[in-house]
């Protein structure tokens, strides 16, 4: 049977859409993310754990949102360059999505349900929360925006 998270799809930054059927067999990093964020240096974290493990089947997967305080205003191709020329950042992103409320991205929904949040709630608290996916598809832990990237290294090499 099919883990839940192969069957959600959503536009990369360019507006094509991608399956997550892509990444069938990868440990995933999945990470709501802003531009303009006191968390925004993540991604040169995130980036690096993307070069370090990526050969070993690992992908973080960036989801920009603009739901908490307005730090995402730009369209696909802004984020996209903004990403490249300050962190360098490689790993696949894609276009602004909801993560909270009635427009919640159904993946987000799903990956909410799966690891809840402090003291049982599913709601994001802001950007850089992190769910880490196991190679079969299922959701491992939630982690808060004030944990680091490099913080998960241990946890995503001993799922590898």
């Amino acid at each position: 049977m099919s883990a839940p998270i192969y069957d959600f799809s959503a536009k990369r930054l360019d507006g094509s859409p991608e399956s997550l059927e892509a990444y069938r067999g990868k440990v995933l990093l999945i990470v709501n993310t802003a531009s303009e964020c006191g968390f925004t240096p993540q991604f040169a974290g995130l980036e690096k754990l993307y070069q370090d493990y990526a050969d070993k089947g690992f992908a973080v997967l960036g989801f920009p949102c603009n739901q908490f305080g307005g730090q995402e205003p730009g369209d696909g191709e802004q984020i996209g360059a903004f990403c490249q020329k300050n962190y360098g950042v490689d790993f696949p992103m894609f276009d602004k999505i909801e993560v909270n409320g009635d427009g919640t991205h159904p993946l987000y929904q799903y990956l909410k349900s799966s690891a809840k949040g402090l003291l049982g709630t599913e709601a994001i608290k802001w950007n850089f929360t992190k769910f880490l996916v196991d190679r079969e598809g299922c959701v491992v832990d939630r982690f808060a925006p004030t944990t680091k990237p490099e913080e998960l290294a241990g946890k995503i090499s001993a799922l590898l």
